[in-house]
């Protein structure tokens, strides 16, 4: 009994139709944990900006919150437990794959937007950039909740629960490749809803694929779901620490090529 049981769950398509449902089920859990934010302040759905930043960096954190009670859900039904989650201070080593990581992930971002530029290539903002307008303390803030409640909450529901459920089926870098493609996917209409074209949304869905396969690769290699955030946050840090200095500089209007970075930047998402 318990090998034919066994045997199911290391089915391919099962194990992928799992893996697909834990990461729907992170948005929806997004839309219950969000919920308090919307209805103490409904301005937040129609005119975000215009709120106080109290209130969207309420919104913003309990979207996070979303997905690490979606893990946590997941890890009570199976009996799972927390012994389940790869956490532990990076060795030396580790810290090297931390370090390769942010220079693969900034080698990829600049790729992108090198891409984008000489092919003339429309690209969807991020959603988050409908929260933050111009206003460059939220910027700041922004920088805060990817390194306190953004980075650990999507590692650990999207590498050390859906990337680790994958492992069952099938092998690490098998995971990586479906589990990225996953988290593309469930973007796919975030994106398409701000943008005009289907081009314009591929390319975002795009570089959000390729920036899970680094992150998860991190993760594959090391069984430490650190690696993946500290990797992450450092580079989402950087992505708004360049919105940060555009605001500041008003670089868009000086140089054409910041222009396009800071454009890429908020297109590539959290």
């Amino acid at each position: 009994m318990a090998t034919s049981s066994r045997r199911w769950t290391d089915d391919p398509l099962w194990s992928t139709l799992i893996a697909a449902g834990l990461a729907i089920s992170g948005l929806f859990a997004a839309q219950f944990t969000t919920l308090p934010a919307l209805l103490l302040d409904p301005a937040l759905f129609t005119a975000p900006t215009e709120t106080s930043i109290a209130s969207r960096a309420t919104l913003l954190i309990l979207n996070f919150v979303g997905f690490a009670l979606a893990g946590a859900i997941y890890l009570a039904a199976t009996g799972r437990g927390w012994a389940y989650v790869d956490l532990r201070m990076p060795t030396r080593r580790e810290w090297g794959y931390v370090l390769a990581g942010i220079l693969g992930g900034l080698a990829f971002y600049v790729l992108v937007s090198v891409t984008v530029q000489v092919l003339s290539l429309p690209a969807a903002e991020n959603q988050v950039s409908t929260y933050i307008g111009d206003d460059q303390t939220m910027v700041l803030v922004m920088i805060v909740i990817v390194f306190l409640f953004n980075a650990p909450a999507e590692e650990f529901l999207y590498r050390n629960i859906v990337q680790k459920r994958l492992y069952d089926a099938f092998s690490r870098l098998q995971s990586v490749a479906i589990a990225s493609v996953i988290f593309g996917l469930i973007h796919f209409p975030v994106y398409a809803a701000l943008s005009e074209s289907l081009l314009a949304t591929a390319v975002p869905v795009t570089v959000v694929v390729g920036g899970a396969a680094i992150f998860g690769y991190l993760y594959a290699k090391t069984d430490n779901l650190l690696v993946p955030i500290a990797a992450h946050a450092v580079f989402n840090g950087f992505q708004f620490g360049l919105l940060y200095l555009a605001l500041e500089y008003d670089l868009e209007a000086a140089d054409p090529t910041s222009s396009l970075l800071v454009d890429v930047a908020m297109a590539v998402p959290l």
